[in-house]
């Protein structure tokens, strides 16, 4: 915020920092996202496209060539810049939540349309990941590795472009919170837990995944990996619905570190908490836990 070539050395500085600390790298794209959230799309570009070229001296300097540099920018700036422009023009967090699952959505469809069995692939990846671990296992450790690789690589597809989405709006969030610090405290609070699924979402959400299971073959496969990005989206809506419950109570202090700890270190929390966030689209839990506390 006091200059734009200083944001862009925050930027390439924490861009670098992230191949020995990977978490550096979504304070990079915070960083982006904050110019552009506050300064509007013009001074969010000149930061990005600076940060890409001091990123790429750096890289050429460090590394011999600058294709870090332009991976960098393509595959992180660019996109948090995208969707931090279409927050500061909609000022609609959950706008922006539901176009990064429809995105992902429309990704892994893309893949099944133009790859006919996109799992077969993943398995031979999968599977020459561990080859060189096979000479050290038993042959009924080996069958259950094969199994298990060929379950997960009918979900690689998804779960890949579901990461790639997290690590995109958790940028974007730390970047509105950042702005809040800065201008309006206390306002991110209030506009994430207001985060809300539209009904239209929320409907063509449970066809996708009534498709899923009662299909079959390729058809399910294709639609329970489309779900996986859907299900990040309910579970940031589910998480906003658990912190406003929690936050009612008397022993909120102690509650919400707790929850948040749960879902860091066990992920099958995150089912029931994104099935609240679906069914909070016709319940409203927030509002009724609201009148029965007498808020």
């Amino acid at each position: 915020m006091r200059g734009r070539w200083q944001a862009a050395m925050v930027a390439s500085a924490l861009a670098f920092l992230s191949m020995l600390l990977p978490p550096a790298s979504l304070l990079s794209s915070a960083a982006i996202a904050l110019v552009t959230l506050r300064r509007g799309a013009h001074d969010g570009a000149f930061v990005m496209l600076s940060a890409c070229a001091i990123a790429a001296l750096m890289s050429i300097v460090l590394l011999g060539n600058y294709k870090f540099a332009l991976a960098y920018g393509v595959v992180l700036w660019f996109p948090v810049w995208i969707v931090a422009i279409i927050l500061r023009e909609s000022r609609r967090l959950s706008l922006v939540l539901e176009l990064a699952a429809i995105f992902g959505a429309l990704v892994v469809v893309s893949v099944y349309l133009f790859m006919q069995n996109p799992s077969t692939l993943w398995n031979q990846i999968l599977a020459a990941v561990i080859e060189p671990m096979a000479s050290q296992l038993e042959n009924s450790e080996i069958e259950v590795g094969q199994e298990a690789i060929a379950n997960m690589s009918k979900f690689m597809t998804g779960m890949l472009v579901t990461g790639y989405i997290s690590g995109l709006l958790l940028g974007l969030l730390i970047g509105r919170w950042w702005q809040s610090v800065l201008y309006n405290p206390g306002g991110f609070r209030q506009e994430y837990l207001a985060l809300r699924a539209h009904p239209v979402f929320a409907m063509v959400s449970v066809i996708v995944l009534l498709v899923a299971i009662l299909g079959s073959g390729i058809l399910s496969e294709a639609a329970w990996n489309v779900v996986i990005p859907i299900f990040l989206f309910y579970v940031f809506i589910g998480t906003a619905i658990a912190h406003s419950l929690i936050a009612a109570m008397k022993a909120k202090t102690y509650l919400l570190p707790f929850f948040y700890v749960l879902l860091f270190l066990i992920p099958h929390v995150l089912l029931p908490v994104a099935l609240m966030g679906l069914s909070d689209t016709w319940l409203n839990l927030r509002n009724k836990a609201s009148m029965n506390t007498g808020v």
